[in-house]
């Protein structure tokens, strides 16, 4: 295959994404104000809840079964890692470019989720439908790309909601911590400045004698009470409370089950397991119905999430200039470091037997290095409230590169599979 039918297969799906996004963009300008605040918020609830899950469902449901698990094992490794190396590239550029704490959580989070569900779910696909692509017949290349897609979708999800978004809670409640250290700082200063500008003489002599008394009965009271305390917590249940009270505080199992999450397991289930698949699934199936309507749903997933990754762009439109650094670094760490790690380790596997030769699931694993953030990151801002502003910069000179880099990227790696 010659370069510029590679080039033309990889840049038509990213076009139509572009076209899609840009018609979002235009639709949440104030002028239209068609997808306005309480349009994307509808419209986000109604794919995160009924659109994301139906086309995971279904997707999985359809295509998936015991012999595929077991050949697509690696892929929740491939995915896992692009996480955890994003991670620590992220780490890297918070030292190097000095990265303000508020925006740790930010830059972390932007560096290791990538959006391995939405774009895969439009791209893969993509990639079959054109006659003369080299994946083999169409109609079974797009539906082993739907069923790699899904896969991804599911497992990024898994991902985001359980690793990044911890990430994001521990760094925002750290800022939350400092500003109230902040201000209890300067709430005891500034009653000491009283003090001192009321009674100097009396804080010099009076106050050195009753603090020292304060301070022993605090102690005397504080010995009380923790003796109290140890002998409460001394009980086997009352540990066994506690332990589970630390791990309903740090682990949000509503939010690390989220819809998409469900589905996917769900869809499992009615893949792996034949006899839910000879009832659901196979097209002379008794309630073969239930199927097609969660394709019917799903059949919108792709449009309404493409349409938000745009409408969510415009708070981005101004100060770029500001973050530019920050942007930079972010562009540096998804399009070029870590689809050059990517490469070593799809082809490490490869060449070690890990991964099966599938020219079409190899791509998949390569794509996965090379994808801008997940749209998920800005919902997770605006959850805990910080950097918004330059979420939303972030997001739109990612999507705005991803346009170049992944057309190329793309290229390369169709013509790196096939070679």
């Amino acid at each position: 295959m010659e370069f510029w039918n590679l080039f033309m297969v990889a840049l038509m799906p990213v076009v139509k994404v572009l076209l899609i996004t840009a018609l979002g963009t235009i639709l949440a300008i104030q002028r239209f104000g068609i997808l306005g605040d309480t349009a994307r918020k509808n419209l986000n609830h109604m794919v995160f809840y009924v659109f994301g899950p139906a086309i995971v469902c279904s997707s999985l449901a359809k295509t998936i079964t015991l012999k595929n698990v077991v050949i697509l094992w690696f892929m929740p490794v491939n995915v896992l890692l692009t996480f955890l190396i994003g991670t620590a590239l992220g780490w890297l550029l918070i030292k190097i470019i000095r990265v303000p704490l508020h925006l740790h959580g930010l830059v972390l989070g932007c560096c290791a989720a990538g959006n391995v569900g939405n774009l895969p779910l439009i791209i893969v696909p993509a990639v079959c439908k054109k006659r003369n692509n080299s994946f083999g017949d169409v109609d079974v290349c797009k539906k082993n790309a739907l069923a790699y897609a899904s896969l991804s979708m599911a497992l990024g999800s898994i991902y985001i909601w359980s690793y990044v978004y911890n990430i994001v809670r521990i760094y925002s409640s750290k800022v939350s911590s400092v500003d109230d250290s902040k201000v209890k700082a300067v709430i005891i200063a500034t009653e000491n400045d009283d003090i001192d500008s009321e009674n100097p003489s009396k804080l010099i002599t009076v106050d050195d004698k009753s603090q020292t008394n304060d301070h022993v009965k605090q102690l005397e009271i504080e010995s009380v009470v923790s003796h109290q305390q140890i002998a409460k917590i001394s009980s086997t249940k009352q540990k066994i409370r506690n332990q589970i009270k630390v791990l309903a505080e740090k682990i949000n199992l509503k939010v690390l089950f989220a819809p998409a999450t469900i589905g996917t397991i769900i869809g499992l289930i009615i893949g792996i397991v034949p006899q839910f698949r000879k009832v659901l699934v196979d097209e002379n199936a008794p309630l073969f119905v239930i199927q097609d309507s969660l394709v019917m749903l799903g059949d919108a997933a792709i449009p309404a999430m493409t349409l938000l990754v745009g409408a969510n762009l415009v708070k981005g439109l101004e100060g770029v200039r500001k973050q530019l650094p920050l942007v930079i670094g972010i562009t540096i760490v998804r399009f070029i470091a870590l689809p050059a790690i990517g490469i070593g380790i799809v082809k490490g596997a490869t060449h070690f037997g890990l991964i099966h030769h599938d020219p079409l699931y190899q791509f998949l694993l390569l794509l996965q290095f090379a994808l801008p953030p997940a749209v998920a990151m800005s919902t997770m801002v605006q959850l805990f409230g910080g950097g918004e502003g330059e979420c939303s910069v972030i997001m739109l000179a990612t999507y705005s590169c991803a346009a170049v880099s992944l057309t190329l990227w793309c290229t390369f790696f169709v013509w790196l599979v096939l070679s």
